[in-house]
């Protein structure tokens, strides 16, 4: 069950680096098997691009998947990709929504991954939080729980053209076929240092006035 919202999301899906091994590759002279393949996964700070996981969300990372060594993410999956198709679609018939990158850990559960993903926010905040959430001044709203992790930002810049500013939503969610494990309140943290990362990481790439109004690190304590 998603944890933030129900929307469908479009846009480009991050590649899953899927490794097979050619049958027959056992040896019959002497029993021993060949060898291995190459290992192809990689560290978090290099998922997604390579700018999106800070040293600091690469350790939470850890803390929500146990992991730390993840699948690669391939070409598409990049905070930079994800620019390029919002501002491009900004003001636009585009979709106004996508994925950023998703990530997988290494020999996880088949469907179990985090899903970063964007959305082009228009009109006011509404509603309140479910009661999960931890509320973070971290942008104009930040949201964390066990399982999830969001913020808003505004981001005034040259890419995204309009007299007012865009108003953007980064998501970081867990998929599983399993419940989260682990301690609430640490894991609520790694998601708020995740989805700060990632927010931190678009408005770079967008070009954002004073970064979208984002410190350089995560807030952590409740607004």
């Amino acid at each position: 069950m998603r944890a933030v919202s129900s929307r469908s999301r479009t846009g480009l899906v991050g590649a899953v680096i899927a490794v097979s091994l050619a049958a027959g590759a056992v040896g019959c002279t002497d029993g021993e098997s060949a060898d291995a393949a190459p290992d192809s996964s990689t560290g978090p700070t290099e998922l997604c691009g390579g700018n999106a996981i800070s040293a600091e969300a690469g350790k939470a990372l850890k803390v929500i998947t146990g992991a730390s060594r993840f699948e690669g993410s391939g070409p598409g999956g990049t905070v930079a990709f994800a620019a390029k198709w919002l501002s491009e679609g900004y003001d636009s018939p585009a979709p106004n929504d996508g994925n950023i990158c998703h990530i997988y850990a290494k020999n996880s559960a088949a469907g179990d991954r985090l899903e970063a993903t964007w959305e082009l926010v228009w009109g006011p905040l509404k509603g309140e939080p479910a009661a999960k959430f931890r509320v973070l001044p971290m942008g104009e709203r930040a949201l964390a729980a066990p399982d999830a992790g969001s913020i808003w930002f505004a981001c005034r810049s040259e890419k995204l053209p309009g007299s007012t500013p865009a108003h953007i939503d980064i998501d970081v969610e867990r998929w599983s076929p399993k419940e989260p494990g682990g301690d609430p309140e640490k894991l609520t943290d790694a998601y708020a240092t995740v989805v700060h990362s990632f927010a931190l990481a678009m408005a770079k790439e967008l070009r954002c006035e004073n970064d979208g109004g984002l410190e350089p690190r995560p807030v952590l304590d409740p607004a």
